[in-house]
């Protein structure tokens, strides 16, 4: 994966945090990272990745719903990385 998971990457700003929801060897995970990063600029939120299989709570939580990202504690999109969804989530 791009990003050992608990890695915090970017410039925070003071619109909150993404965190990003993956496992271990999700090959959508790997992908979704790649996309997610290369929309990320300074300022913006920083991002938090995080293995839900280290935590028995979010692996029951998640469960096969990987990646999910969220911003604020509110999912912004998960499965497929949807750019526009981001952009939108951060003009809030």
């Amino acid at each position: 994966m791009g990003v050992t998971a608990g890695a915090t990457i970017g410039v925070g700003g003071d619109t909150g945090q993404f965190v990003l929801y993956v496992r271990e060897g999700c090959h959508l995970c790997d992908i979704f990272l790649v996309e997610l990063e290369q929309d990320l600029a300074p300022g913006q939120p920083a991002l938090t990745v995080v293995d839900v299989d280290g935590d028995p709570a979010l692996a029951v939580e998640f469960g096969l719903r990987v990646p999910v990202l969220t911003l604020s504690g509110r999912v912004v999109c998960e499965g497929r990385y949807e750019s526009p969804r981001v952009r939108s989530a951060l003009q809030v």
